[in-house]
């Protein structure tokens, strides 16, 4: 629990011009006074929890508590912590607004949950939000102004374990149609079911991922459904992906049949 004004980082995966961003930045200058922006240069979708590590990393400041890292939203975050702000530690990182959500599996390739994950990992409370929305020219941005304040006071208000970062999308309506909150599961669907063949001017084929698979029957208690319903949907997600059911068993199928003690 955070007793004075915190520190925020915030970060994002559409890069450092994005609207998205802007909007976060205006939430989090209602929360605190004390608040950094770090970014990716340009747009790092789908660039997942991914670290540069085959060339240099050029971090630029674009004025007063501004910085661009042209790498992705990991980069943005470790550097950050590690060099960038280095006179007091940061309370909270706020990672978004992503324009689209990040529902589901979407987890897995999210830049933006990527940030948060990065976090996560220096022990810093992270919130990944994204804005929910059918088409990227008509994004809600407004209900995901609306919302979030009160869900990062929340937040605040309580323990954090250190291993959980928060997942929050915002659904695809006014403001004053949302129905309210609701903390929800990871729901399932697959990213880039469809591949699309096409050919470049020159006549060379390529490929290109395409659209989400359709959420038929998202299952009741997830994300999915959540949004579906209208609601804002507030997902813990947990670092540690061990699955603890399968380890007595594999425990007893390897470690016996190798004759490790």
């Amino acid at each position: 629990m955070i007793r004075r004004p915190p520190r925020i980082l915030v970060s994002n995966d559409d890069g450092i011009n994005a609207v998205g961003i802007k909007t976060l930045e205006r939430i989090a200058h209602a929360v605190s006074d004390d608040v950094w922006v770090v970014a990716p240069e340009s747009n790092q979708s789908g660039a997942a929890h991914s670290l540069t590590l085959s060339r240099p990393l050029r971090v630029r400041r674009h004025g007063e508590r501004h910085y661009s890292v042209d790498g992705t939203p990991t980069d943005c975050v470790l550097i950050a912590l590690q060099r960038i702000i280095e006179d007091q530690r940061v309370d909270l990182v706020l990672s978004g607004i992503n324009h689209g959500a990040n529902l589901g599996e979407d987890v897995t390739y999210s830049g933006t949950v990527a940030a948060a994950m990065e976090a996560t990992l220096f022990k810093v409370p992270a919130i990944a939000m994204s804005q929910v929305c059918a088409s990227r020219q008509h994004i809600r941005w407004p209900t995901a102004e609306r919302f979030a304040p009160e869900v990062i006071d929340r937040l605040l208000s309580v323990p954090w374990r250190p291993d959980v970062l928060v997942n929050v999308n915002f659904p695809d309506l006014d403001a004053d149609e949302v129905r309210g909150m609701r903390v929800t599961a990871q729901g399932k669907r697959k990213i880039g079911d469809t591949l699309l063949e096409r050919f470049d001017p020159r006549g060379e084929p390529y490929l290109w991922i395409g659209a989400l698979r359709e959420d038929t029957a998202p299952g009741a208690g997830t994300d999915l459904a959540a949004i579906a319903a209208g609601y804002v949907s507030i997902t813990p997600v947990h670092l540690d992906m061990t699955h603890h059911g399968s380890l007595v068993e594999l425990r007893a199928l390897l470690e016996g049949a190798s004759g490790t003690a």
